[in-house]
């Protein structure tokens, strides 16, 4: 292999894997939901880099290409997304590579800085969701007269919007349930502790609706 193929195989690499990382960061940082793993990715780097080697070694050579194809149909990937976006991340990182591979830095840089955009504004308006609250928090409260409204100043800190869906009364204990929307998602386990702490509050539980998950 000729210095001029070496560096070029370098440079694709170097770039996929910086590109790939680029992937995988937003990825994480827009993810919701409980099918996150570590694993899937980091695969979205690897998986650039691969493609883009892949791409590097066939070239034009048609003899190669259709031995490269035989060789992936022996490996059989059994692992199943549970994501669609899953699946639209392996796909951007394929073809990202597929462009990497094939010399086309700036397309494959353009493309990135475009999708990428898209994504995380798509992740920051919340694109799709139907409802406005984020979902229900539920808790009791023994206290009464001031002590059962220490709870409001920090529901008003971690939420930008909450409202009553239910308050019961009986037996010295208020049950209550608000629709809430948070101000920070990453803070939940803040709010949960603190309200624990405010006007005797206890049994307190907040069900995420778009994560189907209780914290």
């Amino acid at each position: 292999m000729t210095d001029a193929r070496m560096n070029g195989l370098f440079l694709s690499l170097a770039l996929a894997f910086v590109l790939g990382q680029a992937i995988a960061w937003v990825y994480q940082r827009t993810h919701s939901g409980l099918s996150y793993a570590r694993s899937f990715t980091q695969s979205l780097v690897l998986i650039t880099m691969v493609v883009s080697l892949v791409m590097h070694v066939i070239g034009d050579n048609i003899v190669t290409a259709f031995g490269l194809i035989g060789a992936l149909a022996i490996i059989r990937f059994r692992n199943v997304l549970k994501d669609t976006r899953d699946t639209v991340f392996i796909f951007y990182a394929l073809v990202l590579g597929m462009a990497i591979g094939n010399g086309q830095f700036a397309a494959a840089i353009m493309a990135t800085i475009i999708l990428l955009s898209a994504t995380m504004y798509l992740a920051f308006i919340r694109f799709g969701s139907r409802g406005f609250f984020d979902g229900h928090l539920s808790f009791r409260s023994t206290g009464e007269g001031r002590e059962r409204q220490q709870f409001l100043p920090v529901m008003r800190r971690f939420c930008r919007r909450f409202q009553s869906l239910s308050v019961r009364e009986g037996s010295g204990v208020t049950e209550f349930i608000f629709q809430v929307r948070l101000r920070d998602r990453r803070r939940t386990n803040e709010l949960i502790a603190e309200m624990k702490q405010a006007g005797e509050v206890e049994n307190v539980s907040l069900v995420l609706q778009d994560e189907l998950a209780e914290i």
